[in-house]
């Protein structure tokens, strides 16, 4: 069995994705490239690897290719992964001399040539009537990822109460903490298509238990088109999985994902896909492209900003003025406004022009200043003693008033869309 010492090949890392597409099959070549990640495995991967053999040779219309990735096994799994590759047709063994499911994976992802690369966990927990619907969606060019749920209603599930609260409490974290909408991130029954790897894996810093869930978020926030699979499931109870470190991984991981894309440290926007050729994807004459899906988002942001902004305010009016008060709220929840816009809003993404950004915000901010200043000085000049909840009413009343230029500003001036000729003006 070939042997891996070396770290994950370099993948091209910059460009555009194409639009989505069906993928073509080529004379003898796997379209789909099945890993099976290995530690220590002697007694179930001869059984499980002949079945899943089987499965994929009677049901998928197209070669296939299973790898099995074998992390640094101090038993007899080299030996029977060997004997596999040499008995049956279309599997191979890779041999990695350092641990890490997610080290496997990328390692060999990123050197497999079929157009949809795959993984399941040994045990085949997951039921492989669910594979070809797995896969389904990437070989017709509808998404770009796949995942097996054990969530969704539909699924049937066969697991101990402690795995299905951790299950279910690790994905709630996910939700509330990285906003992610997929539903079962650990589920090991996924898949992708080859072009996205090649520019999302080196974007993916995790080589464990975390390394599907960074994989899921990092291409959930660039646009990406997750598809989700309910599958039936049955917990398998010799597993070796260590919950309580791999927990702790996994909300380190978390923090970590969480604190690269509030800075904007991630180019997600080489992950973007272009519209396809649906005339409802196409620009209608007069109408600026993405306006309405600004405003959403403008408009969503600014509710929150001004709800942090309202706490903020109230917090540090107990102990000063309502000036110095309302500048200081302002001034915070201005600087969070202009990087929720920037990244949800806009669009933009990366460090590039971030501080820049963040001055002309702050500009915007001395606007908004002015406005809620000048509001709170006429209301002081009317009353002596205003009512705090009189305050709060002149202010957000103000707010509104320069929510619109706020919004206008922002469009033109601080993210301006960066115009692309079109074909026919270069002629």
């Amino acid at each position: 069995m070939p042997t891996d010492t070396s770290p994950a090949g370099a993948l091209p890392a910059t460009g555009s994705l194409p639009a989505r597409a069906p993928l073509a099959a080529r004379p003898g070549e796997p379209v789909l490239d099945v890993v099976i990640p290995v530690f220590n495995e002697e007694k179930d991967l001869g059984p499980c690897v002949r079945q899943l053999h089987e499965h994929l040779t009677l049901t998928f219309p197209y070669a296939f290719r299973i790898t099995i990735a074998d992390n640094a096994s101090t038993d007899r799994t080299p030996e029977v992964a060997s004997a596999l590759a040499a008995s049956l047709n279309g599997v191979r063994g890779i041999r990695l001399e350092e641990k890490g499911r997610g080290r496997a994976l990328r390692t060999v992802w990123s050197r497999s040539e079929a157009p949809v690369l795959a993984y399941m966990d040994v045990d085949l927990s997951t039921d492989l009537n669910a594979l070809l619907p797995l896969v389904a969606p990437l070989l017709s060019g509808h998404s770009d990822l796949a995942i097996g749920t054990r969530l969704a209603r539909s699924s049937r599930v066969v697991r101990g109460a402690k795995r299905e609260f951790v299950s279910r409490a690790y994905n709630l974290i996910l939700r509330s903490s990285l906003a992610a909408r997929f539903s079962d991130a650990q589920c090991g029954f996924k898949a992708i298509r080859r072009e996205v790897a090649e520019r999302l894996l080196p974007l993916v810093e995790d080589s464990g238990w975390f390394f599907d869930t960074e994989l899921l978020v990092l291409a959930e926030r660039a646009g990406l088109r997750i598809h989700e699979v309910p599958v039936d499931w049955v917990d398998d109870p010799d597993s070796t999985v260590h919950l309580v470190r791999t927990a702790t991984e996994d909300l380190k991981g978390v923090w970590r994902v969480g604190r690269a894309l509030a800075v904007g440290a991630l180019p997600l926007d080489r992950l973007a896909r272009p519209f396809g050729d649906d005339p409802r994807d196409r620009q209608l004459p007069g109408v600026p492209r993405g306006l309405a899906r600004q405003l959403l988002g403008f408009c969503a942001v600014g509710v929150l900003s001004t709800l942090g902004y309202l706490a903020l305010y109230t917090l540090f009016r107990l102990g000063t003025g309502a000036q110095t008060a309302n500048a200081a709220a302002l001034l915070l929840s201005t600087i969070a406004n202009t990087a929720a816009n920037r990244r949800l809003t806009f669009g933009v993404r990366g460090r590039d022009r971030a501080l820049r950004h963040q001055a002309q915000g702050l500009l915007v901010f001395g606007i908004g200043l002015a406005l809620t200043g000048g509001s709170l000085a006429a209301l002081s000049a009317a009353t002596d003693h205003p009512a705090h909840g009189t305050e709060l009413a002149v202010l957000i009343t103000a707010n509104l008033a320069a929510t619109v230029l706020r919004f206008l500003l922002f469009r033109a001036w601080v993210f301006p869309e960066r115009r692309t000729p079109h074909p026919k003006d270069t002629r």
